[in-house]
């Protein structure tokens, strides 16, 4: 059985069943557990369904994976700040960049989380200021006043610096066959320095962004680590970044 034949068919038992197990599909589809394990895993990286242990879920059934949160998200850029603490552990060195979206994951921040956040923006410095364990480097560099960020040749210098754990990319456009794009060069200096000198990039994009580019390019898709967006992760509109060894969530 080709492998796509086999994903068809553990997200067609699924649906029905409403949860899978390793050892069962493996029967099933007369392959080894490790085979299953692999392909669960791909479904799982491409939003299709939800890994737990011993099998699967449907992505619906996973809090942070689907947007219908009325009751405690007011907004998409909530919805995207939602998902990404999962990906926030104590003790990690951070970049964030400008841009609402990630003040809306500082925001959701425990009070108590322990952090290094290495930032241009200087909207999120009211936002972590009850937050103590968390120590924030502002950047230098040309203040934007439009922006309320840093930027220019010493900003880029600086971030050359530091190794951070993750960096949470703001988007200003994204697709899946140019990339990560920019619209203003020196916003895109200091995306490019901070996507360099992380080990793993996260990009935050609202789904107005999708499938858009702009002029300056900070990244190719199979560079990004996690492309996170405020849709469920079925979506079809995400359907292009599938399949590219990108996690979606």
């Amino acid at each position: 059985m080709l492998k796509e034949e086999r994903f068809a068919k553990i997200l067609e038992t699924l649906s029905k069943d409403g949860r899978v197990h390793f050892d069962a599909l493996a029967i099933l589809l007369e392959v080894s557990e490790d085979t299953i394990r692999r392909d669960i895993e791909a479904l799982h990286n491409n939003g299709l369904l939800s890994k737990v242990r011993g099998g699967a879920i449907p992505v619906i059934k996973n809090p942070l994976s689907f947007v219908d949160r009325a009751a405690y998200v007011t907004g998409k850029k909530e919805v995207i700040a939602l998902k990404a603490q999962q990906f926030i552990e104590d003790g990690q060195t951070i970049f964030m960049d400008g841009g609402t979206t990630n003040c809306s994951i500082a925001a959701k921040l425990p009070i108590k989380s322990k952090l290094t956040i290495i930032t241009n923006n200087t909207s999120l410095i009211p936002v972590l200021e009850n937050h103590k364990n968390i120590k924030i480097i502002l950047l230098g560099g040309l203040y934007n006043t439009q922006t309320h960020t840093t930027e220019g040749a010493k900003a880029c210098n600086e971030i050359s610096t530091y190794i951070a754990d993750s960096y949470f990319l703001g988007t200003c456009a994204i697709d899946s066959t140019f990339g990560v794009t920019a619209t203003f060069p020196g916003d895109a200096d200091v995306k490019t320095a901070m996507h360099k000198f992380a080990k793993k990039t996260l990009a935050l994009a609202v789904e107005e962004k999708l499938n858009t580019s702009e002029t300056f390019r900070i990244c190719s898709m199979d560079e990004v680590a996690v492309l996170i967006t405020e849709l469920p992760s079925t979506d079809s509109k995400l359907n292009s970044y599938r399949n590219s060894g990108i996690k979606i969530v």
